[in-house]
């Protein structure tokens, strides 16, 4: 199955929503129509886009009818999809993985996804050539490392895992280690969701952060935030929690297939001037594609 088809499948819940509406929209659309652009935002807003997005996405359209004087329901949408593409276009949604070794840090919320994202990542960059290493730094959740395990065996990996409480920097250093001496490409670190409060949590991140640079100070570093797509709204304001501590390069967007919800994408951009680079449009462990931002539009709205 191509990219493309994958992302149609993975927004089948998103898509059936909005073609509802969609297709009526602009099928029906009349130049000067005021109720034409009050159905469309109403039918973004439902779909998780965000208020603020929504209504920057409609006025650029409003501006584009104008100036290039549309008449035509379906020159209308097919701007629109241009608008759209553009506005989730905020950086390059590739990897920066150019440094031997290259370092993916994975943050998140307990529940989103993330152990399960780290293994399909791993199974991908092995796929590509890459020798991939899984650094088990979420040392307080219970079992953790064991999930990890079974995850870093299911993907044909290397893992490296010290025992429940221990210091989770200390694994990351361990890890640097073993992936110096082993010539890896690319270690993926796993890191605490939850601690007993938020400061702990970022005072963790943080120096798991300093160990990364203190040791690899040339190395490419990634910091990818994984949000479920399910929780809507709710998971922007986890990303701007850690944006403020954690130097974040980019989201990955789970159970995308869950959801009629997949305007989140939008908001994401909008809100946190971050790139979506990796969604998850399955439960399979190759059910995790790089984000495309022109056929995500295109499979959304075709």
């Amino acid at each position: 199955m191509g990219l493309f088809d994958k992302f149609k499948q993975g927004l089948s819940k998103t898509k059936s929503r909005m073609d509802e509406q969609l297709t009526g929209i602009f099928a029906t659309y009349e130049p000067d129509d005021e109720d034409f652009f009050e159905e469309l935002e109403e039918c973004l807003i439902l779909a998780d886009t965000g208020v603020e997005t929504t209504q920057e996405a409609i006025e650029k359209l409003r501006r584009a009818i104008a100036e290039k004087k549309l008449r035509k329901g379906a020159d209308v949408k097919r701007e629109f999809v241009q608008i759209l593409t553009k506005m989730i276009k905020v950086q390059d949604t590739a990897l920066l993985l150019t440094t031997q070794p290259s370092v993916i840090l994975m943050v998140g919320v307990n529940g989103v996804g993330k152990t399960t994202t780290i293994g399909k990542l791993a199974c991908q960059l092995d796929k590509e050539g890459y020798n991939v290493l899984l650094s088990a730094g979420d040392t307080f959740r219970a079992a953790a490392a064991e999930q990890l395990t079974v995850w870093a065996n299911r993907a044909g990996v290397d893992i490296v895992k010290h025992g429940e409480g221990s210091d989770p920097a200390a694994v990351v250093f361990d890890s640097i280690q073993a992936a110096k001496a082993r010539g890896t490409d690319v270690i993926i670190v796993d890191t605490a969701g939850r601690l007993h409060n938020k400061a702990n949590l970022m005072n963790e991140l943080n120096k798991i952060t300093r160990v990364v640079r203190r040791e690899l100070p040339e190395a490419d570093v990634e910091t990818l935030m994984v949000l479920d797509a399910t929780t809507g709204q709710n998971g922007l304001i986890q990303a701007k929690l850690f944006l403020d501590t954690a130097d974040l390069t980019g989201i990955v967007l789970t159970k995308l297939d869950g959801t009629a919800k997949g305007g989140i994408v939008f908001a994401i951009a909008k809100e946190l001037d971050l790139p979506v680079k990796y969604v998850g449009v399955g439960e399979k462990i190759e059910d995790l594609v790089e984000f495309k931002p022109a056929e995500f539009v295109e499979a959304l709205l075709s």
